[in-house]
């Protein structure tokens, strides 16, 4: 029976890799083993009615594979090129049907994903709270949403210095 299996690829290749597994697939004369080779992808809901929606990968980095889980079709996706490992390590687990209807339904589009927007406004006070600058308050310069990171003004000495921090290191 056909599960679906999560495999850890390098970021950024993988389209390569389900195009090297599907080559193999049909070199192997395996397709009796394999299903489809998915990059879960959906479409962002744009933050602002000017914007248009765009793709998004919502798993850097993996790849989902639906087939037997056979010695044979396990060996030909560990050794195509630029896959790292199946989640589960040396016995792959397979995703529940809940956990790829889910993910399906996304790539479909039936369930919107929306990019997360930052509780952090520019110009607002904030209160550090872990770090070498602990018990500082400062004002928060610029906000990088995708590194989680913020980029606060704190007077140390009578100047202000600007302190890049992570979102969990300060108080809203």
């Amino acid at each position: 029976m056909k599960r679906w299996y999560v495999v850890q690829v390098y970021a950024g290749y993988e389209d390569s890799v389900k195009s090297d597994i599907g080559r193999r697939i049909k070199e192997a004369h395996l397709e009796d083993s394999f299903g489809e080779v998915l990059i879960p992808s959906a479409k962002l809901k744009p933050l602002f009615d000017i914007e248009e929606g765009r793709d998004s990968q919502l798993f850097p980095g993996y790849v989902l594979i639906e087939m037997e889980a056979s010695p044979e079709a396990i060996r030909l996706v560990n050794s195509s090129a630029r896959v790292i490992k199946f989640l589960g390590g040396k016995e792959p687990v397979p995703l529940s049907k809940r956990e790829i209807e889910r993910v399906i339904s996304q790539i479909k589009g039936e369930v919107a994903v929306t990019p997360q927007k930052s509780e952090f406004v520019v110009g607002s006070e904030v209160e550090i709270k872990e770090g070498p600058f602990a018990g500082f308050v400062g004002i928060v310069d610029k906000i990088e949403d995708e590194n989680e990171k913020l980029t606060v003004m704190v007077s140390i000495f009578g100047r202000m210095t600007p302190v890049e921090i992570g979102f969990n290191q300060v108080k809203r």
